[in-house]
């Protein structure tokens, strides 16, 4: 066998099979799923997710499942991303901020559709795996990278037209809250309020300087490790 030549027929191999399996997760997962915005579809169907996951993950990219990560954390999945991101209705020009970014995938669709991102990150072997991953797939400052407790959100930026907590929380902090632009909209996961109830995708809205929330769908992911309660002290 002519190893020159085997190499890149194998590595040509692997791309086409990464790209067969974003559309069958185009056409099967997120189609069927309520995932109607062309852009999003668009978005995901041309993003490689499997370069936002560490190497010995990437054959689970498209899996129908949050995809685990070091540091009890999760690349979600990709319908859950897609439909959350849906339910902030990105305009061209948006400012965006992303909390919890992980690897950044979600940052990347959302940058995608025309919203300039701030995506906050405090574990710096995610926030590596992201800004390899973003490197070369936007036009530059399409994603501001910044590694920070995701729990505050980012004042320095605000205010935002959107908001994206990348994970289950426990509430929607006042704070964050306070950081939306008057009409801004907010899309995390609510953890469920008690054993046998469903943890709930929920979008809110900013208006006359109150915010509320609607539940949108049921949404299982894990916990981000920033946004819980530190443990009682028991004597």
């Amino acid at each position: 066998m002519d190893l020159d030549h085997a190499q890149p027929r194998v590595v040509a191999d692997a791309e086409d099979g990464m790209a067969t399996a974003r559309r069958f997760m185009v056409d099967g997962q997120l189609r069927p799923n309520k995932v109607t915005d062309p852009r999003l579809l668009a978005a995901m169907g041309d993003l490689p997710r499997e370069r936002f996951l560490p190497p010995g993950l990437a054959a689970r990219a498209y899996a129908d499942e949050d995809v685990r990560l070091p540091g009890a954390r999760a690349l979600m999945q990709p319908m859950a991303i897609a439909r959350l991101l849906q339910l902030l209705r990105i305009r061209d020009g948006d400012r965006l901020l992303v909390l919890g970014a992980g690897t950044g995938y979600a940052a990347a669709v959302a940058a995608s559709c025309g919203a300039r991102v701030v995506a906050v990150e405090s574990d710096a072997a995610l926030l590596a795996i992201a800004r390899q991953a973003l490197g070369g797939l936007l036009p530059a400052g399409a994603v501001t990278l910044v590694r920070a407790d995701p729990a505050p959100g980012h004042a320095a930026g605000a205010p935002y037209d959107a908001i994206l907590i990348e994970g289950e929380v426990p509430s929607v902090p006042d704070a964050i809250a306070a950081q939306l632009a008057e009409g801004g909209r907010l899309a995390t996961v609510l953890a469920a309020p008690d054993r046998g109830a469903s943890s709930r995708a929920v979008w809110g809205v900013r208006h006359a300087g109150s915010f509320s929330v609607t539940d949108a769908f049921d949404c299982a992911t894990l916990p981000l490790p920033a946004f819980q309660p530190a443990p009682a002290f028991v004597f």
